[in-house]
């Protein structure tokens, strides 16, 4: 175990004596029916819940076209569809410690699974294209409370198990964004070509995660405040339960910058790499399956990468690996994008890798549940809001010059800060101690 694994263990057992540490299992609950499936089946309703974290927005892009002609919604729409996401996460993430506090994380991340549903379902039948941005937005905000609440889920729960945790939840986030831009449109085509059928479909796979997620509830029963371990006021001492002074913490600070720069990166790549191949000449069946691998290949990587990362003091050998990998994959397409189309996928796939890695040092630089839920609102909020203009930026280059030099180049450069900040979020280090 992990010297931050071992402090982690320890403020959680001094400031939460209701818990048996390590599992997912409260004291004085063993004798209830079914008290023994309680931890493989929070585990579960995690991968349900990461499952569905994407397919709200990766579903939406290869039927845009067929979205927009039907709802006559204009280009200028449908380009800042492509912010809304960044702005939902940064600003619903921000009222999830608060919510948490009052509910508990478990019920609002039930709560979020319930949004998501009701969202996608709903948004496949909007008449407008104002409804659907409404609905849309609904799903959305129930994506970015379960973005923040999850790792304290796990941190609350699992707190010897966060790296395991964290790498079956970043795998399932992963295959979740692969599985709906892969399968999308295949399935409209086979259920009559309708978007509204393409779309809808995914409320099925939510449907599921929140059903599992009320049972799990009902089981527990220990949703609200201090029982639910989000730093509520019954819980004791500045490793539980006391709100933090964040913006003092240096490590919050870097951890936001760190995600801002890697979620830039992220979205930047998720939209306009198929474009980069397409214009070198590469087919747009094949750029597709290009863009497949550069998400695919962090479904293994988000499993592996959490364990390794959560057994060492700090984390800054994988921010300068990942970062190296963007280089280079960056290089590639800029130099000869057709000619390593797989290779530069590949890179592109590891360096975007760095947001497991986040994850991960979110549930390691707190010390409690409280303490994670606080830091990923304010990391994931803060670094959100500072990724919305990056794939705008990059679209814009592009249009201006004509090609893709000078976009690429942008994102290369935007490693350098990544790397400094990520070098200092990195080390081993608490924010409760910086913002107590």
């Amino acid at each position: 175990m992990s010297t931050a694994e071992k402090t982690t263990k320890h403020s959680d057992d001094a400031g939460d004596p209701g818990e048996t540490a390590g599992t997912a299992e409260p004291a004085g609950t063993a004798d209830r029916p079914g008290a023994r499936l309680l931890g493989p089946l929070l585990a579960v309703a995690v991968a349900l819940a990461a499952l569905n974290l994407r397919p709200v927005v990766t579903s939406l892009g290869p039927l845009l076209s067929r979205v927009r002609g039907d709802l006559h919604m204009s280009a200028a729409v449908a380009g800042a569809l492509t912010a809304v996401p960044s702005v939902c996460f940064g600003l619903f993430g921000f009222a999830s410690p608060v919510l948490a506090r009052r509910f508990g994380p478990t019920v609002v991340v039930t709560a979020g699974m319930g949004a998501i549903t009701a969202g996608v379902a709903a948004r496949s039948f909007a008449g407008s294209t104002a409804v659907f941005l409404v609905l849309t937005a609904v799903a959305l905000a129930g994506v970015a409370v379960s973005n923040v609440l999850i790792p304290v889920v796990i941190k609350r729960y699992f707190p010897q198990r966060v790296g395991p945790m964290i790498g079956l939840y970043s795998m399932a986030l992963s295959l979740g964004t692969s599985l709906a831009a892969a399968t999308t449109v295949p399935l409209t085509g086979a259920l009559g070509g309708s978007w509204r059928v393409g779309l809808g479909l995914w409320a099925v796979l939510a449907a599921l995660a929140l059903l599992v997620w009320v049972v799990t509830v009902a089981l527990r029963r220990d949703g609200r405040g201090s029982a639910a371990g989000a730093g509520g006021a019954g819980a004791a001492g500045p490793a539980s339960g006391e709100r933090l002074a964040i913006a003092r913490s240096r490590t919050a600070w870097a951890m936001a910058g760190f995600f801002g720069c890697q979620a830039t990166g992220a979205y930047a790549t998720m939209g306009w790499i198929s474009q980069i191949y397409q214009d070198a000449g590469v087919s747009a069946s094949t750029s597709g399956v290009l863009l497949a691998v550069v998400m695919a290949i962090s479904v293994p990587v988000s499993f592996v990468l959490p364990n390794l990362a959560a057994r060492r003091g700090d984390q800054r050998l994988f921010v300068v690996v990942l970062a190296a990998c963007g280089v280079a994959g960056y290089l590639g397409l800029a130099l000869a994008p057709a000619g390593g189309a797989w290779l530069w996928a590949l890179l592109v796939g590891l360096s975007n890798c760095a947001f497991p890695l986040t994850l991960t040092m979110i549930g390691l630089r707190a010390r409690s549940a409280g303490g994670v839920a606080q830091l990923s609102a304010f990391a994931q909020g803060v670094g959100y809001l500072i990724s919305i203009p990056g794939p705008i930026l990059v679209g814009t280059l592009y249009e201006s010059t004509g090609g893709w030099y000078l976009p690429l180049a942008f994102m290369g450069a935007l490693l350098v800060p990544q790397v400094l900040i990520g070098l200092r979020a990195a080390r081993n280090r608490f924010v409760e101690d910086e913002a107590g």
